[in-house]
């Protein structure tokens, strides 16, 4: 609904100047406009909005993403975490300096990745907040995605 809304307003993006972002050139910026008719449409849908966290946003999308690299472990799918890792920075283009979700999921410490996905499981559900046993399994062991892939 928020891009119909969006469009009704004219705002088709660079094009028009204004998207869900104003653009000063090629330059995105927030919009003001945007925010206030998100809170609109969000009261209409009776949505309740939150603040987040610059951290919970990171957690919220790259925990998930590290978990499934876990379970691609886990299949063998992939061979090792650096495998993922390399996937993740020169094919979707991940921002290098994380290093990868697994190399990003080794500094951050696998039991705060895992500890955080225990309290969004809590919050949100199953669906992507239950860790893969291999992350479990490295947590009680006190072991990095790196340590495991160097003992295999």
């Amino acid at each position: 609904r928020m891009i119909t809304k969006l469009v009704e307003h004219g705002r088709m993006g660079q094009k028009t100047g204004a998207g869900i972002y104003k653009y000063d050139g090629r330059k995105a910026m927030p919009d003001a406009e945007v925010a206030a008719l998100a809170k609109i449409e969000a009261k209409a849908l009776g949505v309740k909005q939150i603040e987040v966290t610059d951290e919970e946003i990171i957690e919220r999308l790259f925990y998930p993403m590290i978990n499934e690299g876990a379970l691609i472990l886990e299949e063998g799918i992939a061979l090792r975490p650096s495998d993922i890792d390399v996937i993740y920075a020169s094919g979707y283009g991940m921002a290098r300096y994380r290093g990868g979700p697994m190399w990003y999921a080794d500094t951050v410490g696998l039991k705060s990745v895992r500890d955080a996905m225990y309290k969004y499981r809590e919050r949100y559900g199953d669906l992507y907040w239950s860790p893969a046993s291999l992350l479990e399994d490295l947590v009680s062991a006190g072991k990095t995605f790196d340590e495991w892939s160097k003992s295999r």
